[in-house]
């Protein structure tokens, strides 16, 4: 299971870098095996202008849950750190983002494509009323992308049959250089 840890806002326990490092804790002691953890980076606020900078990484776990669980999991540990989802690419003390389970595809592939071409515009204002796996947008983001070649550089988008590494090298440069480790 691979997952995207983000924060721009204090949370109860402190800084961005802080709440990742305690909702890592808290992943363990939910039950997650932690495989690998990326470096922290600093990353530009998406979309641009949406409050102050982030602090992002990502994690590859091992845990015995499907991935509603997972989602269950994740949202449950966002909101003991003061997550509030009032807006959506809103400011935030913590965003976790379940990305990948292996090579599964939820809920099929025609609604995963519906929700990947999504225009930038329509993303803003729509949110899937169920999971979508792989993440729709992971391929599109180098605040994703840079700490999950960390984790799992050779893990293939089972869609697009791209491994991290080969949509990293796909990204602009800039986006690329935005995302710089803490």
């Amino acid at each position: 299971m691979l997952i995207a840890l983000g924060g721009n806002l204090t949370s109860s326990v402190g800084t961005p870098r802080e709440t990742l490092t305690a909702a890592l804790k808290y992943m363990q002691t939910s039950g997650a095996v932690i495989r690998a953890t990326s470096p922290f980076y600093h990353t530009p606020a998406f979309p641009a202008g949406a409050g102050p900078d982030y602090v992002n990484a990502a994690v590859r776990i091992e845990a015995p849950w499907t991935p509603a669980q997972v989602l269950e999991v994740l949202h449950r540990i966002e909101a003991r750190f003061g997550r509030e989802r009032t807006q959506r690419w809103g400011q935030r003390t913590l965003d976790l983002d379940l990305l990948a389970v292996d090579d599964i595809v939820l809920p099929d592939r025609n609604t995963h494509k519906i929700w990947r071409d999504l225009p930038l515009e329509a993303q803003i204002g729509r949110t899937p009323d169920q999971l979508i796996l792989p993440h729709p947008r992971l391929q599109d983001r180098a605040f994703v992308l840079v700490p999950l070649a960390d984790v799992a550089p050779d893990w293939v988008h089972p869609l697009l049959k791209m491994p991290v590494r080969a949509l990293l090298d796909a990204l602009p440069a800039r986006d690329k250089a935005s995302v710089r480790r803490l």
